[in-house]
């Protein structure tokens, strides 16, 4: 078949769907990721084609909501354009794009399904991964916050859907609450590539949506020599790094190199500001998968996929999360045992950091928790799960 496969947001957001088309053009498949622009050649790294999507930048000024907005007016506009030659058979869509790519798929006549990183459907069991801090609110709470979440979502996408209906040459009415009331009155797909053993699959949600595992990014070959060195030269550092997580991360290389030295441990750090040192290494983009197996911990903000690949790794983590579902993420991988409690961006210090390593590296439970759920993770299959799926809706 000719799949496109659409994934919007940072680098964290869009990497796995470059392993997930991988497998997919291994099956036979023709694969095109459409994506951020600035993506485009990780995606082609993985041998994929590619179509750009705008960056999440889009939307400067205002509010938060005015900006987010504002940038999904833009990836409407991205997503008609990555189907405007109609060369398309089926749509495979993440949860960012899917309210605007069920018009695509409408307007082209072909099936889709949706390709998720976190749960989206209302469930008691848990709170909506973004908003609320991650916090339990009670089985009716917690699905009372979900609708409300998807409410919000919808509003947001209204005049974009407006906007692409028009544009795709589809009638007016099918907003996106009513959309997504038909989407699921159908039993319409969604496999979630996060691991069950984080986070099960909630009693409570309908057919069709399941947890299949993780389908992991492309991984390039190969470590960069002088960071190959580092990890010969010494014990297991520490990594630390906010992958996209830019302005949060800014002036904190110092605080960082203060805690690791206090920790007495060594680090490898993915920080703008991190003075040199003999125990301290700056890499930029470096693959997790080559590198985490490697470490003594990992300090991240606990997006899906950091969390995911040091989990992975079988290491524990520090999660410092900042916004969008990493409170949820971090109060999850803590919570089955593999990180310490989150510490907040705001209360971070030398002192807060250097205590919290020390405990991930020396207290034995957080890397036998880690070990554990590395094991279980190694024998799923979320890719070929979802190979599976796409192969059931083939002509």
């Amino acid at each position: 078949m000719k799949i496109l496969v659409m994934a919007a947001g940072s680098r964290g957001d869009v990497a796995p769907y470059t392993g997930l088309g991988a497998a997919l053009r291994a099956a036979g498949h023709e694969v095109v990721l459409a994506a951020p622009a600035g993506l485009a050649g990780a995606v082609r790294d993985g041998g994929l084609g590619f179509r750009p999507l705008p960056d999440a930048a889009t939307g400067a000024g205002g509010s938060l909501l005015g900006r987010a907005a504002a940038y999904v007016d833009a990836l409407g506009d991205g997503v008609a354009d990555a189907v405007a030659d109609g060369d398309v058979e089926l749509l495979v869509l993440s949860a960012t794009t899917a309210p605007l790519g069920w018009h695509a798929a409408e307007a082209l006549g072909v099936p889709s399904l949706g390709a998720y990183l976190q749960p989206v459907a209302p469930t008691g069991d848990f709170p909506p991964t973004v908003g609320g801090a991650g916090r339990p609110l009670g089985r009716w709470g917690n699905r009372a916050a979900g609708r409300l979440s998807l409410r919000v979502v919808d509003r947001l996408h209204a005049q974009a859907v407006r906007r692409l209906r028009a544009r795709l040459g589809l009638p007016p009415g099918h907003g996106p609450r009513a959309e997504r009331a038909r989407r699921e009155r159908a039993g319409w797909p969604v496999l979630h590539g996060y691991s069950p053993a984080l986070l099960p699959r909630p009693a409570d949600w309908r057919e069709g949506l399941d947890v299949v595992g993780n389908w992991w990014p492309h991984v390039p070959s190969g470590l960069p020599a002088g960071l190959e060195d580092f990890l010969q030269a010494g014990p297991p550092p520490v990594f630390v790094g906010f992958g996209s997580m830019g302005a949060a991360a800014e002036g904190l290389g110092g605080l960082v190199a203060g805690a690791l030295r206090r920790a007495g441990v060594r680090g490898v750090v993915q920080l703008p500001d991190v003075p040199s040192g003999d125990d301290l290494f700056a890499v930029g983009d470096v693959p997790h998968a080559l590198l985490f197996p490697r470490t003594a911990a990992v300090v991240h903000h606990a997006g899906a996929g950091t969390t995911a690949a040091a989990l992975r790794a079988g290491v524990p983590a520090v999660p410092v999360p900042v916004t969008a579902d990493q409170p949820f993420w971090a109060r999850r991988v803590a919570g089955v045992g593999a990180a310490v409690a989150p510490v907040s961006r705001a209360g971070l210090s030398v002192e807060r950091l250097a205590a919290a390593l020390r405990s991930a590296v020396e207290e034995p439970g957080y890397r036998a928790a880690a070990v554990a759920l590395s094991r279980r993770m190694a024998e799923e299959d979320g890719a070929g799960r979802v190979r599976d799926a796409v192969e059931r809706l083939a002509p």
